[in-house]
Formats: C-alpha cells, sequence, structure tokens
C-alpha cells in the first residue's frame, strides 16, 4: 500500500461533522512541516478524492484501499468524464434527497452540476485592487476570472501553480486573499461605496468584509458580527494583515437585540447554511448533510433577515447570499421576505442579473454554488 494512502487514511480517520475535511487537513498537515508542498497537495487530493466516489467504494477492501481506488476512479474520471454515466452519477454523486432540493434550468444542467462536483475544485485568489496588475507577475500561473454577461470580478485570479500561498511573501503582506470566486461576486453584487455604513452581519472569519472593505477604499465604516468569537479573532488577524481598518468585530447570537442602533446604507447576510453549493470542494459534506439540517437552517434564515432587515435606512441596500442551492434556503427565503415585506422593501436587480435574483453554478462559473438576492428599503 502506498505510503500516499496511509498517510491520507490516517487523516480521515480524524474527520467527522464536528471536525470537517478542510480543518482537519489543516491541522494535520501543519504539524507535518517536513513535507513539501506537493506532497501535501497530493494528501489534500486523496483525501477529497475518497470522499468524492465514496459510493463506488464499499468493495474495495480496508482504507486506504479505497482511497487507492478512489485516485484511481479520479484520474479515469479526470481523463473522460462520460466515462462515469450520467444515470451512475444521479445514484452516487450525491444523496438523492438533495437532487429533490434543488431546481435545476434543466436534465442536461441536473448532470453537468454532477460532473461538476466529481471535479478537484479550482483555486480563487483575491488581490487587493491597487495589486491587481501586479500580481500575476508575482505569482506566475494566475489567471484572470473570465469574461461574464453577469457580475465581474476583475481582482479574482485562479492559481494553478506549485507554490503554497500562505508561505509567500505576497499573502503575509496582505496583498491577497484566498476566496472563492462566488463569494467575491457577492461582494460585488453589493457595490459597497467609500464613506458608507455596512453590516456583515454573519461574517465568520471576514472574508467578505475585507473585500467590501477594500471596494470602499478602507473609507467608511463596516459593522461585522458573529456569534463566534473565535472568528472574530481571526478576522481582526486577517484584516491587520490585509491593512483594513474600517471595521468594527462585534458579536451577535442572531437575536432581535442587535448589536448597535445604527441605521445601515447596506446589510449583507451572508447567512449559515447547508453548504450544498460548496459540495465541490467539500466532498466529505455530501455525506454529512441531511434534510433535517436544510429545514433548520432555512428556519434561522428567515429569522436573521427579519431581525437584521429594520436595521436598513430608507434607500438602503440589502444582500441575501447562502453557498447553497437547496430551494428551502434559496427561493423559498427570498419569496417568503418578498411577500411580508412588501410595502417597505422592493427587490433589487443585481448588477450584471436580469433581475434581483443570482444563481451561480459550479459548472457554469467553475465556482461554488451561490444563490444571491437583493432588495432596497423603500
Amino acid at each position: 500500500m502506498s505510503a500516499l494512502s496511509q498517510r491520507a487514511a490516517l487523516i480521515i480517520d480524524k474527520i467527522s461533522p464536528d471536525n470537517p475535511a478542510d480543518y482537519a487537513l489543516r491541522r494535520e498537515l501543519g504539524q507535518l512541516r517536513h513535507l513539501s508542498p506537493a506532497e501535501r497537495r497530493d494528501i489534500a487530493h486523496a483525501v477529497f478524492s475518497y470522499f468524492r466516489w465514496l459510493s463506488w467504494l464499499d468493495d474495495a477492501g480496508a482504507r486506504p484501499a479505497r482511497i487507492t481506488a478512489a485516485l484511481d476512479l479520479q484520474r479515469r474520471f479526470d481523463a473522460d468524464p462520460a466515462a462515469i454515466k450520467k444515470e451512475t452519477l444521479a445514484v452516487r454523486a450525491v444523496p438523492a434527497w438533495v437532487l429533490d432540493e434543488i431546481d435545476f434550468p434543466s436534465p442536461d444542467a441536473r448532470t453537468a452540476w454532477l460532473r461538476a462536483l466529481q471535479r478537484p475544485a479550482p483555486l480563487w485568489i483575491r488581490a487587493q485592487r491597487e495589486f491587481a496588475e501586479k500580481l500575476p507577475r508575482a505569482l506566475g500561473h494566475c489567471e484572470p476570472a473570465p469574461a461574464s454577461s453577469l457580475l465581474t470580478a476583475p481582482t479574482a485570479f485562479r492559481y494553478t501553480g506549485p507554490k503554497d500561498l500562505f508561505r509567500t511573501d505576497e499573502f503575509k503582506q496582505g496583498l491577497f486573499e484566498i476566496q472563492d470566486l462566488a463569494s467575491q461576486l457577492v461582494g460585488h453584487a453589493c457595490t459597497p461605496q467609500p464613506g458608507e455604513t455596512w453590516w456583515d452581519a454573519c461574517c465568520g472569519e471576514g472574508g467578505k468584509t475585507l473585500h467590501l472593505s477594500d471596494l470602499m477604499d478602507n473609507r467608511g465604516l463596516i459593522w461585522a458580527t458573529d456569534r463566534h468569537t473565535g472568528r472574530l479573532a481571526t478576522l481582526r488577524k486577517r484584516a491587520s494583515r490585509a491593512h483594513a481598518w474600517n471595521y468594527r468585530a462585534v458579536p451577535w447570537n442572531g437575536g432581535p437585540v442587535l448589536p448597535t442602533k445604527t441605521k445601515f446604507d447596506g446589510i449583507l447576510l451572508d447567512a449559515p447554511c447547508s453548504g450544498v453549493g460548496t459540495w465541490q470542494r467539500n466532498p466529505h459534506a455530501r455525506w454529512t448533510t441531511s434534510p433535517d439540517d436544510v429545514r433548520e437552517l432555512a428556519a434561522i434564515q428567515q429569522q436573521l433577515l427579519a431581525h437584521a432587515a429594520p436595521a436598513l435606512k430608507p434607500g438602503g441596500r440589502l444582500v441575501y447570499a447562502v453557498c447553497t442551492l437547496t430551494r428551502s434556503e434559496t427561493t423559498a427565503i427570498a419569496d417568503a421576505f418578498t411577500a411580508a415585506h412588501a410595502t417597505d422593501f422592493e427587490p433589487l436587480p443585481i448588477p450584471g442579473a436580469s433581475d434581483a435574483r443570482l444563481t451561480l453554478w459550479p459548472h457554469e462559473h467553475n465556482a461554488n454554488g451561490m444563490f444571491i438576492a437583493a432588495w432596497k428599503r423603500r
């Protein structure tokens, strides 16, 4: 059995719903400092391939043998995606319940989405605007985001090179962040302006807060809130590295008592969700997410919108974003909010989109799946 499969198996043993694959990899690989960047990439690829092809591996033997079989399946699929029939993908790539929860534009779109899930996810980075022209030359192996009739992301680049980006001088100097293209498009959908006051209501570790700050030229103020103080601590470290100062990080538990009486020009609610849109990047979550999770999260999303919306100024912009594709967490939430607030909120067309809602599909944009909806307060 290969050393690669054995190392990957040791990490997989430590993965659980409370210790997702990406966190487990970061922690375990961080302790193996003697490994080269190439060896780290190979281990991560083996771990993710295992979960991507998990339902094909029942008869493959012990876990190291299953990992070897998964890597073989991945090589075959990468060479010829049609080698795996669409009927097989539909019953093995994801749990059956999720296909009933997603409104695909067509049967072909469903197949394209399933095929996209079986490919390794791309690595996207976001350059600070003042460094966007220099970044490709500094790092090498950078491809700009393709032009699209939808939102544009002029500071987004796909990185295909061999470097460990976290160890580069450019990263340490705060000249770029690792951020998926779909998440970057959320920031552009907000259209924040220098001098405005914004609320990033569920900021997590601050990726979108930092993007809003850059789009605002570090002017104005961003209230960044999250219920987890550890995430806010990470935001502060990231903001210091990125030289972003126009923010205030405070806890908020999502309840009706808001962290401030400030009225905002814009509110971004990047709500907690099932993460179905990230299943290409995080295939482990396919097998730990349930319909009950979706129902519980949809109820939380409705509450968060109801609690946050009154903090918007008249004429202000409310942007709801979730990295999922389930009907219950996307169009159903937007429909319910629009109906409940018809007198004080109107749908706001998203720049570059045909209306006030936008769905980003992994197979169309080579990025996470994402749903965005926007409203303007009357």
